[in-house]
C-alpha cells in the first residue's frame, strides 16, 4: 500500500539562517530532506534551492548545496586528510583550495589529532564529525544536516555545534533535522515541527515556543518530598508533575498558577529553595505533538 509521507508541507528558508525541521520518528523529516537534496523525486508539488527547481533542474540544484545524511560517508581506508582531498577533488576544488580549506575545517572542528588516522580507526562520533567537516570543506551556499551529531559524545557534539554556528555566521544557509531539541533551540533561527507529514507549528524559535499553551516549570527543593506535599500540589491541577526524594518539578500553564504553587509551599516545613523557568523547546514540542495526537489528526 502506498504511503503518503508528506501531506502538503510548505516552508521557506531565508538566506543565511539556520532552519530546523523537527518532528518525532517517522514524521517525514528525512523524506523532505531527500526531496530537497534531489535523492528522492516527489510525486507532486515543487521545491526550489536558490531558485533552482530540484525536479526540473536537479544538477543545478545540487551544485548549490552539500549534505550530511544519516548514514556515515567516510572513506574507511583513507586517512582523514585524504578524505578531505578526495572530497575536495570530487567537487572540483584545486589542490591549493583543498589545502587551505582543510586547514580551516580541521581547526574549526578540532580534528588535528586524527588527521593521519584512517576512517576505520575512528570512533563513530569522530567519523560523524569528519563527515560534517567534509561538507563544510566545500564552499556551497546551502548545507543540509540530517541528524548531524548522531553518535557523538558531549565534547565532540559541543565542538560541532560551535562549528555549525561559525559556518552560519559566514552567510551559509543551513537546514538541519535533529531529535535533540536542545540542539535546535541553541542553533535555529527558525523552525518547523512536522508530524504525520504535516507542519503543525512553524516560525522563529521564540514564535514556536509561544504558539503552544504557555508552560512554566517551578522547581521546588525540600529536605524530603512527602506524600502530603504532592497531594497539595496536585490539587492545583498542574500540567505535569515529577519528583525525586528532595525535588519536585511542577509544570503549569500560567504565571498565576506558578504563584499559587509557590504560595502553597513557602511556609511548609522542610521547604528550602525554588526556581522558575520558562518552557524549553522540548517541553513545547512534546505539548504540540501530544495535542495533535490526542486530536487524532493523522
Amino acid at each position: 500500500m502506498p504511503v503518503e509521507a508528506l501531506k502538503g508541507i510548505s516552508f521557506t528558508v531565508r538566506r543565511g539562517e539556520i532552519f530546523g525541521l523537527l518532528g518525532p520518528n517517522g514524521a517525514g523529516k528525512t523524506t523532505a530532506i531527500k526531496i530537497l537534496t534531489t535523492l528522492l523525486r516527489p510525486t507532486s508539488g515543487s521545491a526550489r534551492i536558490l531558485d533552482r527547481d530540484v525536479v526540473q533542474h536537479p544538477l543545478e540544484a545540487r551544485r548549490a548545496m552539500c549534505a550530511v545524511m544519516q548514514d556515515n560517508a567516510v572513506e574507511m581506508f583513507l586517512s582523514v586528510q585524504n578524505n578531505f582531498r578526495v572530497y575536495g577533488r570530487f567537487h572540483g576544488m584545486s589542490g591549493a583550495d583543498i589545502s587551505r580549506q582543510s586547514s580551516r575545517v580541521t581547526e574549526i572542528f578540532g580534528l588535528q589529532d586524527v588527521l593521519n588516522m584512517k576512517g576505520s580507526e575512528l570512533s563513530g562520533g569522530q567519523k560523524r564529525r569528519v563527515q560534517v567537516a567534509k561538507t563544510f570543506l566545500v564552499d556551497k551556499p546551502v548545507v543540509f544536516l540530517d541528524e548531524a551529531t548522531t553518535g557523538m559524545d558531549s565534547f565532540n557534539k559541543r565542538e560541532t555545534l560551535e562549528a555549525i554556528k561559525h559556518e552560519a555566521s559566514r552567510g551559509r544557509t543551513i537546514v538541519l533535522t535533529t531529535h535533540i531539541l536542545e540542539e535546535a533551540e541553541e542553533l535555529c533561527d527558525s523552525l518547523a515541527i512536522v508530524n504525520h507529514g504535516r507542519i503543525i507549528a512553524s516560525g522563529s524559535t521564540q514564535e514556536v515556543k509561544s504558539s503552544s499553551l504557555r508552560l512554566i516549570t517551578v522547581t521546588l527543593t525540600f529536605n524530603r518530598v512527602t506524600s502530603g506535599v504532592l497531594r497539595k500540589l496536585e490539587r492545583l491541577k498542574p500540567h505535569k508533575i515529577a519528583h525525586t526524594e528532595d525535588t519536585i518539578d511542577v509544570q503549569v500553564r500560567s504565571e498565576s498558577v506558578a504563584m499559587d504553587v509557590l504560595n502553597s509551599v513557602r511556609s511548609m516545613r522542610g521547604f528550602r529553595h525554588f526556581e522558575v523557568a520558562a518552557a524549553s523547546l522540548e517541553d513545547v514540542f512534546m505539548d504540540i505533538v501530544d495535542r495533535q495526537e490526542r486530536a487524532g489528526d493523522t
